[in-house]
């Protein structure tokens, strides 16, 4: 195997074995067999790219469009044309699917399933860009080294999702694969300088001469290195966050009190949750709360603003509180408040690393590894540990504040006061002058709490829509404001911004809504009812919970009039009493499914009268003949080499009315036109050759029958006369001699040899070299002109 060959099998191996670490991730792990198929595909091209060859922008062009006519073959063939030539269709077959994947990811514990369509596009794209990068740098650039990087890249996110159990084997397995396409590289390079490593030589006596050979010692380094990067890690327990380091090894740092936990942002999939299919249980809960309405399961607070999103902080947590929690951070025994008991049962797929519970929770039962985080009041599982189909037993306080009690509150401590008060510089100024607009009269803290509660709420046009996307960066609180269109995570983090530009400390809770009481006497929690919500801080209550999404939880009693007909209406709220369960008929931006929109008619428009007019007769005659075009272009353009050795055999052997009379250019001619029909059937030019030694050489290495060899001594002789001659003398019959010629050639090559010749010429290299001088001339040329302008400049001045 060619040096090149053993290149393009390193990088197939590497790339592969590399992929190997998402293996955990999905199953089942059938999806390899696939890539490893559609790599060497991929693989295959380029390696035949190179054999022609081809520039190499142009094969890594050509590994591109057949990358992504495989995947248009495996996953839109229906909306492609010829099924894999992808249109508008097929590409928006590619967006449903990876808005798909996305939202399965989000949804789906690891591992996640095969069947989903999305997951397996990410999966196998993933692979085929990554493999198409290494085979790009490593082969077709001669540079291995470099395609360590999109390796790591592979094997990074692979990593910062598994679970950690086995991610040391991975890394072997990769680290493997990038080790053998080193080898493969120096192997090649070494074998440029010919035979002069040999490897060991043994004397007389059968002793070692001590010359070992350098792959030998590459590979005994290769495997040392492999070795110290996984053994000194575990030498080592002080360095951690490294890319070994369990992801899911949980937060805490041991077995003791100490430890912290990370900004880990768990909205992620919080928009997919609410947008899911199917309302799936998340937990079935049994409790003595007063007001099963008013339950809301706490999962995390959210309390570092950075002006694009919020997140939790890194906190110290420490072991579980064997008995009775600490009091809750500023509630004053004043207030009223009530212990009772909540029994919690998880799915057995959902998968949690924060435990959810009641606010404020006054002690838990549970087993398990499990830390405690004091300022949040919050569990978090240790070294792996989830909730998945855990039951566990919650004791909690409903703290019952009056309105006067809030409005009475006295100023936060001023720890408190300037770690949640804090807001970045780049958060828009519309955000803290709307809020002093809303809350413009206001007495207090409290009724400025309440006014933002109610102008999101009831008063200020915001309509709550699960289909607008979340955003990012400083501007995405200023477009809500703008647009008045969102859910719970715009509601939740513009009111806490705002609480906190008036100077009341503020935070955003994430965990479920109240869920839906059952027959039984349970509650069943589902997936859409995933919720954020604001809490503000009062002194001598604490972190209070506010709600400003409309249609979603209940509004808390201290936040409504203690004499009702004197505030804003409360039938635009949802009713205590009012079930809590998803709606029967959701709005049609709930309901229509990114599936639906794709059906003619699937989803009606919630305003007819605003949807724009539509042509009925369909595209346009030139849409139908552009993509034809199109479509011609992409089937010519294999069949470009083959397309150009036809017309220029055609020109040289005298077509398109030249004929044989002007014989030096004619003759010429000719014999280009033999030596690149020998090259295509493997007999490469030899230009320091004479034409008299090229002709053998070209019998020999063709194994020429006698009337191919009289061919090829005649149009040698005749070239011999044009180029030696002082009067060369005219040879008739010289284009039928080089047809006999390609005759012979043909007959003594195989049939893959034959079609190779036919439709890969390799002369067509010719082409390349000829742009490549032309565009090597173009700097002459312009240096050349330079002196020419100089002296026009100067006469006309």
């Amino acid at each position: 195997m060619s040096g090149r060959g053993r290149l393009t099998l390193g990088a197939w191996a590497a790339t592969l074995m590399a992929a190997c670490a998402l293996l955990p991730l999905v199953r089942p792990a059938t999806w390899i067999v696939q890539a490893a198929f559609l790599l060497a595909l991929q693989s295959g091209v380029g390696a035949a790219a190179r054999r022609v060859p081809l520039a190499r922008p142009l094969t890594v062009a050509a590994q591109a469009v057949v990358t992504v006519a495989l995947l248009t073959f495996v996953f839109a063939r229906e909306q492609a044309l010829a099924g894999v030539i992808p249109g508008p269709q097929a590409f928006d077959r590619f967006a449903l699917l990876l808005r798909q994947g996305g939202d399965d990811i989000a949804r789906y514990a690891i591992p996640a399933p095969l069947e989903s369509d999305g997951i397996r596009l990410m999966l196998l794209a993933g692979v085929l860009v990554i493999g198409l990068l290494v085979d790009t740098l490593a082969v077709t650039f001669r540079s291995a080294a470099p395609a360590g990087l999109p390796l790591l890249a592979l094997y990074s996110v692979a990593a910062g999702l598994s679970d950690g159990g086995s991610d040391w084997l991975w890394f072997l397995v990769a680290a493997a694969g990038y080790l053998m396409l080193l080898l493969a590289e120096g192997r090649d390079r070494l074998s440029q300088w010919g035979r002069v490593f040999s490897g060991a030589q043994r004397t007389a006596g059968g002793e070692s001469s001590g010359v070992v050979a350098p792959v030998r010692t590459g590979r005994r380094i290769g495997v040392v290195a492999l070795g110290i990067a996984l053994v000194v890690p575990l030498a080592l327990p002080t360095m951690n966050g490294g890319l070994l380091d369990s992801v899911g090894a949980g937060a805490g740092g041991g077995s003791g009190g100490g430890g912290t936990i990370s900004a880990v942002n768990p909205l992620v999939s919080l928009r997919d949750s609410l947008n899911a299919d199917e309302d799936q249980q998340v937990l079935s809960v049994r409790t003595k709360a007063p007001d099963v309405s008013d339950l809301y399961l706490r999962i995390v607070s959210l309390d570092d603003f950075d002006g694009t999103t919020w997140k939790p902080s890194r906190r110290s947590i420490t072991a579980v509180p064997d008995s009775t929690f600490p009091d809750p951070v500023g509630l004053s025994p004043d207030v009223k408040r009530t212990e009772f008991d909540t029994a919690i049962t998880a799915a057995g797929w959902y998968a949690q690393d924060w435990l959810p519970m009641p606010y404020p929770p006054s002690g838990v039962r549970i087993s398990g590894n499990w830390r405690y985080e004091p300022q949040g009041m919050t569990l978090v599982g240790d070294h792996g540990q989830n909730t998945r189909g855990l039951t566990y037993q919650v004791t909690s306080l409903d703290v019952r504040p009056t309105a006067k009690q809030l409005a009475a509150a006295a100023p936060a401590p001023a720890d408190i006061e300037r770690e949640f008060t804090k807001l970045p510089d780049s958060l828009p100024s519309v955000v803290s002058r709307t809020a002093r607009k809303v809350t413009a009269g206001a007495a207090n803290p409290y009724d400025q709490a309440v006014r933002l509660q109610d102008w999101f709420a009831v008063s200020g046009g915001f309509q709550y829509d699960t289909q607008v996307q979340v955003g990012s960066g400083s501007q995405a609180i200023a477009r809500f404001l703008k647009d008045k269109q969102g859910f719970c995570v715009h509601f939740s983090f513009t009111m806490a911004a705002m609480a906190r530009s008036l100077g009341i400390p503020a935070r955003v809770a994430v965990g479920f809504a109240p869920g839906s009481p059952q027959a039984d006497g349970s509650v069943s929690v589902g997936l859409r009812d995933a919720h954020a919500w604001p809490e503000l801080y009062f002194e001598g209550v604490g972190w209070t919970r506010f709600e400003p999404t409309p249609n979603r939880g209940s509004t808390p009693a201290y936040t409504r009039p203690d004499n009702p007909g004197s505030s804003l209406p409360d039938d635009a709220r949802p009713s205590q009493s009012a079930s809590t369960a998803p709606s029967a008929a959701p709005s049609a931006s709930e309901t229509c499914t990114p599936e639906q929109k794709k059906l003619d008619g699937g989803c009606a428009s919630e305003s007819p009268q605003a949807a724009l007019p539509t042509d009925d007769d369909g595209p346009r005659w030139y849409a139908y003949l552009v993509w034809a075009l199109a479509g011609l272009a992409v089937l010519a353009l294999p069949l470009a080499p083959m397309l150009w050795r036809l017309r220029t055999r055609a020109a040289r052997l005298g077509a398109h009315g030249r004929g044989e009379a002007d014989t030096a250019p004619h003759t010429l001619a000719v014999w280009q036109e033999l030596t690149d029909t020998a090259w295509d059937f493997g007999i490469a030019p030899d230009d320091s050759q004479t034409p008299r030694k090229a002709a053998a050489r070209m019998v020999r290495l063709g194994d020429l029958d006698a009337t191919a060899t009289a061919s090829v001594h005649r149009v040698a002789n005749a070239v011999e006369q044009v180029l030696y001659a002082p009067h060369p003398r005219p040879v008739a019959g010289l284009t039928e001699d080089v047809r006999r010629a390609t005759a012979g050639l043909g007959a003594a090559a195989g049939r893959p040899a034959r079609l190779r010749a036919l439709l890969a010429p390799r002369s067509t290299a010719r082409v390349v070299w000829a742009l490549s001088a032309w565009w090597a001339r173009v700097p002459e040329r312009a240096a050349a002109l330079h002196p020419t302008w100089g002296k026009t400049s100067g006469q006309q001045g």
